[in-house]
């Protein structure tokens, strides 16, 4: 068995050096990764706006199935929305604007921030808008229909 070796030394890195290079990479990641924007992308808030979609429509669907009224919550203060049929919840990141137009009152009750679905198909309606910098959406909740649609919106409301 022999050993390359070159001018009396094995050929390789020692752990020294491989060290010293796994210190700088990580001193780097440290100082660049926090620069790396995390806001939320275009593509990602439409995915919100499906997501909150897809949620409010299975309560729909499961009103009309169950022949029973199913309520929706919608927790501006948690920044979610969480079904009535199974508590699945869709939560917004802080960089989202999370703004709600809903009922005061529904089926002669209050409707405390909520959007609820019945058995015939028909809800309280309701309209949750969701923007961030230049894109927005809405997701509108006919009353008389049920019927839920996803609207894109010009960008953030002014007020």
């Amino acid at each position: 068995m022999t050993t390359s070796r070159r001018n009396g030394c094995e050929a390789g890195f020692t752990l020294i050096e491989v060290v010293c290079v796994l210190a700088i990479v990580a001193m780097l990641t440290a100082v660049l990764l926090p620069a790396i924007p995390r806001q939320t992308s275009r593509p990602r808030l439409e995915a919100y706006a499906v997501e909150a979609a897809t949620l409010l429509k299975a309560d729909r669907n499961a009103a009309i199935r169950r022949g029973l009224e199913v309520t929706t919550r919608i927790d501006t203060q948690t920044r979610s929305i969480r079904s009535g049929t199974n508590g699945e919840a869709v939560r917004f990141p802080d960089d989202v604007r999370f703004e709600t137009v809903l009922p005061q009152s529904c089926d002669d009750r209050p409707a405390l921030q909520t959007i609820s679905f019945f058995g015939s198909g028909m809800s309280c309606g309701g309209v949750i808008t969701l923007t961030h910098l230049d894109a927005g959406y809405q997701i509108r909740v006919n009353w008389l229909t049920g019927r839920i649609e996803i609207v894109p919106n010009a960008g953030p409301s002014r007020r």
